[in-house]
């Protein structure tokens, strides 16, 4: 069995203010997203210029961390959340959802697309291929913290680890690692390589939508449930419950791209 290194959170200190491996993460992401999104530039059917791209890094930086903070408040801690308002933007204190950072990089997208007069499925088609990078470095930095524990296994099992964090020594499954390989490095080979050639405008972004709603379902099932709320209804997870709309507008938007009258533009 192995033992969770027990990484310090902290990479380094300037005076009083702690720099944590977790923003560090966050900011390789979306670095990681700008120089990936400008060799899609190259390509001119896919509508953008790299001119574009700062505001459009700009805009989804908002929409990841004020999205993720308010899905986290709001679909994991609602009752708390309401009656402590004051808290909801205290990320200090830890909290972000990815499912609330996905609605924040829409709501991104659709200002972006308003005020640079873009198509905003086109844009999404753009993005969202370099949404895996963010979600792999991000899982990296749960790791690091030694958080989001897996449910507890065998300590047979090839991959089991004790996470000291947990309070016990109990062998789990490492599930950040799980997340980075199938939502981060699975899924971005997936959607980059899907998205390299036109495709129905709207497909890629079903792809991603329905293979990461796929991963994290699956995922959820070793993954050891928050621990102020458990197994939900039907024995499902939050995060399951969740994750299942976007399963179906994944699907959704392959058979429209796919099925519909329109004709195939360049995504």
């Amino acid at each position: 069995m192995l033992i969770h290194p027990q990484f310090d959170p902290v990479a380094f200190s300037i005076g009083p203010v702690s720099v944590r491996w977790y923003g560090i993460m966050y900011l390789v992401g979306f670095a990681a997203f700008y120089l990936l999104a400008r060799l899609r530039c190259r390509e001119e059917w896919r509508g953008l210029k790299v001119s574009d791209l700062e505001d459009l890094l700009f805009y989804g930086i908002l929409g990841v961390v004020i999205g993720g903070r308010l899905g986290f408040c709001f679909f994991y801690q609602p009752g708390f959340y309401i009656h402590h308002l004051e808290r909801v933007f205290a990320i200090w204190e830890g909290g972000m959802s990815v499912h609330g950072g996905m609605l924040g990089v829409a709501a991104a997208i659709a200002y972006f697309s308003v005020t640079h007069h873009k198509s905003f499925m086109k844009t999404a088609d753009f993005v969202i291929p370099l949404a895996p990078v963010g979600l792999f470095f991000g899982r990296i930095g749960n790791f690091i913290n030694g958080e989001l524990w897996g449910r507890v296994t065998s300590p047979d099992f090839p991959f089991a680890m004790a996470f000291p964090q947990s309070g016990d020594m109990l062998p789990r499954h490492p599930s950040q690692l799980y997340e980075c390989g199938l939502e981060g490095v699975l899924l971005f080979t997936l959607t980059w390589l899907y998205s390299r050639k036109p495709r129905p405008q709207g497909a890629p972004t079903g792809v991603f939508l329905l293979g990461y709603g796929v991963c994290r379902f699956l995922v959820e099932y070793v993954r050891e449930p928050d621990w102020f709320l458990g197994i939900r209804a039907l024995g499902f997870t939050r995060g399951q419950w969740l994750t299942m709309p976007l399963i179906l507008l994944g699907l959704a938007l392959l058979l429209h791209g796919y099925l519909g009258r329109r004709p195939r533009g360049a995504s």
